[in-house]
């Protein structure tokens, strides 16, 4: 029971850094963390995911440029809902080796020597994640790494990307397809709310409704009142 209550925790933290780091603070702007908070973020991504913030970056600005279109890197519409619930993951690697795009698209990300030793390293951090993970669950450690190594390829390339651009209600009539598949957002940090954040991509918050709730939201909030973000809005 507590190795999977330390899984679920692990990989809750995961969601939140993609969700607080790479989307709402590199993405769009929206929100600046402290060097600390931004850094530890980016460190735990590393050690979990291996993925590359400008990579990441750029390929959901594209996606936001051409939503549901047939540049749109990760499409239901487009691809097929399938595809993107079982493959998601691999569209995300096709699109990340696009070089001509990350370069133009990934403007304005971390370009200090701590971003070079993650990009020129990406399996180096997962590769200590299973050490220390077999070091503190044993010949339990594979399978919380496995865990750990399929949750943001589900969870955000499948359902996301995939699940949130083709089922749920809409609060907004936004020119695309995208849908909020559920009020409340916990699982994936508050990415639930996709018709919202597509109604204003430069908007923190992702609830709009009394009965939303957006978790990431609510991190950011604490986070503020220590004095360890600032909204875009308040600079």
């Amino acid at each position: 029971m507590n190795t999977i209550v330390a899984t679920l925790v692990m990989t809750h933290i995961t969601i939140v850094c993609v969700t607080l780091y790479l989307h709402r603070s590199q993405a769009h702007r929206a929100v600046i963390f402290s060097p600390v908070i931004a850094h530890a973020m980016r460190f735990w991504l590393w050690l979990t995911t291996g993925m590359v913030t400008r990579q990441w970056v750029a390929i959901h600005r594209k996606h936001h440029r051409y939503t549901e279109q047939a540049e749109d890197p990760h499409s239901p519409h487009v691809y097929g809902i399938w595809t993107l619930l079982t493959q998601g993951a691999l569209l995300y690697s096709r699109a990340a080796k696009d070089r001509a795009m990350i370069q133009s698209y990934g403007a304005g990300t971390p370009d200090d020597w701590i971003e070079y030793l993650y990009t020129s390293r990406p399996y180096t951090g997962i590769i200590i994640m299973l050490i220390l993970d077999i070091v503190f669950f044993g010949a339990w450690g594979f399978a919380v790494w496995a865990v750990q190594m399929l949750w943001i390829p589900f969870w955000a390339a499948g359902i996301v990307n995939g699940l949130a651009h083709w089922w749920g209600y809409r609060n907004t009539d936004t020119a695309d397809q995208s849908r909020n598949i559920s009020p409340v957002g916990v699982i994936i940090g508050g990415e639930e709310l996709h018709n919202n954040h597509h109604a204003e991509p430069g908007n923190p918050r992702l609830s709009r409704r009394w009965f939303e709730f957006d978790i990431g939201w609510m991190y950011i909030t604490i986070l503020r009142w220590l004095g360890l973000a600032t909204l875009r809005t308040e600079i």
